[in-house]
């Protein structure tokens, strides 16, 4: 069961995330023709392209993609349907109202752990890649994507003999993040 368990939540985070970045990236009008965005629509568009037909016009139309928002969700909401649905099969007893009633907060917390995740990840690849391949086109799409997350931080937190510890600091917050909602 544990490696069933370990299995679904690895597929679901990748789908979230995948969902959750194609929203940060249409949210940032970043090139989605260009990798990851390329990666990002073929892993995404089977459940994005039909909720977008569900929603209003005013609401599709919105700098928000909300079609990639509400994909997230629903697909966090079926994790933790799924992980209940294993958990209640790997107890003797049956299952009572209150496992299956927490399932839409579990669905929540989960996007969110997700969103945290995913943005430590920009974050590492945004500081490798600056090390490694200064000046390429990864590196500027990865700096626009980090930029906005950084970006209070850097207002309170000023370079410290040339280096900008801001990356350091956020991975650190995202970080206590995931715990609290642990």
């Amino acid at each position: 069961m544990q490696i069933a368990a370990f299995v679904l939540e690895v597929l679901f985070q990748w789908l979230v995330g995948a969902a959750l970045l194609r929203a940060w990236m249409n949210g940032l009008r970043v090139n989605m023709r260009a990798q990851p965005g390329v990666f990002v629509m073929a892993l995404t568009d089977w459940i994005v392209k039909p909720l977008r037909r569900w929603l209003p016009q005013s609401v599709a139309k919105a700098r928000v993609d909300w079609g990639s928002v509400l994909a997230a969700l629903v697909l966090s909401i079926v994790f933790a349907l799924l992980s209940r649905m294993l958990l209640s099969a790997a107890m003797t007893a049956l299952p009572s109202a209150s496992l299956w009633a927490a399932v839409p907060g579990l669905g929540l917390v989960f996007l969110l752990r997700t969103a945290l995740q995913m943005c430590s990840v920009l974050i590492i690849g945004a500081v490798l890649v600056s090390w490694l391949q200064r000046g390429t086109a990864l590196d500027a799409m990865l700096s626009r994507l980090v930029n906005p997350l950084l970006a209070p931080l850097r207002r309170w937190v000023p370079p410290i003999g040339g280096l900008d510890l801001t990356p350091m600091l956020m991975l650190l917050l995202l970080q206590v993040g995931v715990m609290l909602l642990h």
